[in-house]
């Protein structure tokens, strides 16, 4: 037998081909059985003596117990905050800059531990914490390191000045990351930070609190409290802040707004979205294939400007479907630990519950679901990636923020219509605009109601650019120098 038909033989059967498991290790980890809130440049035990139990959502196991903050724990840490504040705020910016920098190459050297401990306890697939998260968490803290000697330059003519206290509250999509986004321009300008993580996603803000430790961040300066949302509730009310800036749900940023109704305290909000992806016919198909799963299927769809809304010229349609299933079928859900994985698993039971109502919606409203076949993991929250077609403007799936890993198609003629169909909803974060002509882009770009849009490409992030939102996706920006301005007072 010849070399070639040797080979051959050993070939195994057409479609069989399967990835070899890849898991990274959980040993780089190392987490503690209980945590403590992070005040004053020390872990200290809750004064509402309650804590609760983080869960990774691919096993359902529990990774640790976390304190609950009470009322008194967060004047505790709005009070460090403040002590911390006078000294901060007058050292040298040249010197709050080597405090950031140290930040990001702590974060640069403690990136796989990091990456390792955002899938545990986040569910998102190692290869996003990895490539995405950590080096984008890293990139903030170098930027904002550069811009904090520099203030006077970023808003000549004017004195910018830090407000003082920032109480900062994150979601669970991506912890880590929005902490970077909040933290550095916060410290850059000389205020103090009393940050809130999501509830069910603590731990890498309990690790960035060693890294702050290691960087030597003064002690106060920034203050870490984790618990459910009455402590951000706490927090919010809390007489010594002078700024909030706050990332999560629309109904959660009316209730901060409403709050904070005449007590002067400037006020960042990034909010919900349902974002538009519009594909010409005159578009690389292929290339916006990979867009669209990007786009919608990239942190299993928990993204607030997740391209959720496929709008197709109506010509290419039935193409452009057929190669977006065909691409769904090879996308691989199951452990976040596993580097071959695409799809991890959803946040919570929680999450997975309204996700699977909106589709069971969807269904009875006449639109037409198509799931590739895929094993589900039988521990765990999970949802198989999903595609809706023949999907009507009104139905609640294609007006409602899902979440998740949730994608509905419709059709447009003119770029009129796909304007006005884009704008069609109460949301105004992010759109995708997919064509081979420059002048269609700008032209579209021009009339979006969006604060991001993006020319054939989506969900691409830099710290030098700013991010945020229209309508009921909220209000001022995050990144570049536009971040600053949230975190000054101008004499």
């Amino acid at each position: 037998m010849g070399a070639v038909e040797r080979s051959r033989e050993a070939l195994p059967a057409r479609g069989a081909w399967e990835y070899a498991s890849s898991i990274e290790g959980r040993d780089i980890v190392s987490l503690e059985e209980r945590y403590g809130l992070f005040i004053g440049g020390r872990q200290v035990t809750p004064r509402s003596r309650s804590w609760f139990t983080t869960f990774s959502p691919s096993t359902e196991e529990p990774l640790a117990e976390v304190a609950q903050a009470g009322a008194k724990d967060v004047a505790l840490a709005v009070d460090a905050a403040r002590e911390a504040f006078v000294p901060w705020s007058a050292w040298r910016p040249a010197e709050r800059a080597k405090v950031l920098f140290r930040i990001a190459r702590i974060l640069q050297e403690r990136a796989r531990e990091l990456a390792v401990a955002e899938s545990l306890d986040g569910g998102k697939p190692i290869k996003e914490s990895r490539d995405v998260d950590l080096p984008l968490a890293a990139a903030h803290f170098f930027y904002y390191a550069g811009w904090a000697d520099k203030l006077e330059y970023a808003f000549p003519g004017r004195r910018p000045r830090p407000l003082g206290v920032a109480a900062q509250i994150v979601p669970w999509n991506f912890p880590l990351l929005m902490l970077a986004w909040k933290i550095a321009p916060a410290l850059a300008c000389g205020n103090t930070v009393v940050l809130k993580p999501a509830e069910t996603t603590p731990l890498t803000a309990l690790l960035f609190a060693d890294v702050c430790r290691q960087a030597e961040v003064p002690p106060g300066v920034v203050n870490i409290l984790t618990g459910d949302g009455s402590t951000g509730a706490h927090l919010v009310r809390n007489e010594g802040i002078a700024k909030v800036a706050f990332t999560g749900s629309t109904e959660v940023g009316k209730a901060i707004q409403r709050e904070l109704a005449g007590r002067d305290i400037p006020l960042t909000l990034e909010l919900g979205g349902k974002a538009a992806n519009i594909v010409f016919d005159d578009s690389a198909l292929d290339q916006a294939v990979e867009g669209i799963v990007n786009g919608i299927y990239f942190n299993q769809g928990h993204v607030c400007c997740a391209g959720s809304r496929l709008l197709v010229q109506e010509s290419i349609h039935d193409q452009l479907v057929r190669k977006l299933k065909r691409r769904m079928a090879t996308l691989r859900v199951g452990d976040p630990l596993d580097k071959n994985t695409d799809v991890g698993a959803i946040n919570s039971k929680a999450q997975l519950d309204r996700i699977t109502e909106l589709v069971q919606s969807g269904t009875e409203e006449g639109a037409e679901i198509y799931q590739p076949p895929c094993r589900l993991p039988e521990k765990g929250w999970w949802f198989a990636p999903t595609v809706f077609t023949n999907v009507a403007q009104s139905h609640r799936i294609a007006q409602e923020e899902i979440f998740g890993p949730v994608l509905s198609v419709l059709t447009f003629r003119t770029p009129d219509e796909a304007v006005e169909k884009a704008n069609n909803t109460m949301y105004g974060l992010s759109a995708g605009v997919w064509t081979e002509k420059g002048s269609r882009i700008l032209w579209m770009a021009d009339r979006l109601r969006a604060g991001v849009v993006w020319g054939n490409t989506f969900n691409r992030f830099d710290p030098a650019s700013p991010f945020g939102g229209y309508k009921e996706s909220g209000f001022g920006r995050e990144g570049g120098r536009h971040g600053l301005e949230a975190y000054l007072r101008f004499e």
